[in-house]
């Protein structure tokens, strides 16, 4: 269904668009299919074309990711103009990688204008994904960040944190990122421990998933709970304690790897 190319095809006929507005995501909410939108709509309202990105192919038509000027015209009878966080939950997962890719190639792109090493301005290569500096030709290619995520599980109980900058009641996993020089299992004792101030042993990998908030790759874990007292890091954890599976507080959905690595638990344990 979703198909990641790096080459746009020759013909753009029946293209499809993911279209931003200073870094909002533009849906129809009257499609089966919200944030894809079409030649004709482009046609129709007229947009004039900031930045462009070749996705891949979406079903087959080949899709590309652009951003509009902050200036054109959104009809708000026709169109949605929020976050990607909006999109969560409403489309399934595949289209909601479509548009997560869209945002990050379109950031990457904004954000790599000229060179970090010399200042120079860059171009994209046409014969692969990096912008590349006209003078001192270093490349600068998407640029992703690794993250563990993990479920500490104590028996029947699972630990839940609540955030700090979370802006309502939810209850979730631990997670950081992959710092220089570290594996993901070193990465995941000290963030752990440094967020609630316990030990884990017996880390199992799950899955991973695409995170562009704003270019994440969570790698999902479990661990089994070791030793030690859940002492909060003020700074990143409001609140965390023990949780019984069949009674926990508000979780994330589960087209988050958070979410998909709670409802896999307690079904496990819930069915022994």
């Amino acid at each position: 269904m979703f198909d990641l190319d790096k080459q746009p095809p020759d013909s753009r006929h029946n293209a499809l668009h993911v279209v931003f507005q200073g870094g909002k995501l533009i849906s129809d909410m009257r499609s089966r299919q919200p944030c894809v939108l079409t030649d004709a709509d482009l046609t129709a309202n007229g947009w004039q074309i900031r930045r462009e990105q070749f996705i891949g192919h979406w079903q087959n038509q080949p899709c590309f990711a652009l951003e509009i000027d902050d200036l054109q015209e959104v009809d708000p009878l026709r169109h949605q103009v929020g976050t990607l966080y909006e999109l969560l939950g409403r489309v399934d997962d595949a289209l909601f990688a479509l548009a997560g890719r869209a945002l990050q190639l379109l950031e990457w792109e904004r954000d790599h204008q000229y060179c970090g090493r010399c200042g120079n301005p860059t171009e994209i290569l046409p014969a692969e994904r990096a912008m590349r500096c006209q003078r001192c030709e270093m490349s600068v290619y998407p640029r992703i960040s690794p993250c563990i995520i993990v479920l500490v599980t104590r028996g029947e109980y699972l630990l839940l944190a609540r955030h700090t900058r979370f802006r309502r009641p939810m209850y979730s996993t631990l997670a950081g990122f992959i710092e220089a020089g570290e594996s993901a299992e070193q990465c995941l004792r000290r963030e752990v421990r440094e967020e609630v101030g316990i030990d884990v042993d017996d880390i199992r990998y799950f899955d991973s998933q695409s995170w562009p908030f704003p270019s994440q790759l969570m790698l999902g874990y479990f661990a089994d709970y070791r030793s030690g007292d859940i002492c909060c890091d003020p700074r990143e954890i409001a609140e965390a304690d023990w949780y019984h599976y069949s009674d926990l507080p508000p979780v994330p959905p589960e087209t988050s790897i958070a979410g998909q690595l709670i409802r896999y638990h307690v079904t496990r344990v819930s069915t022994r």
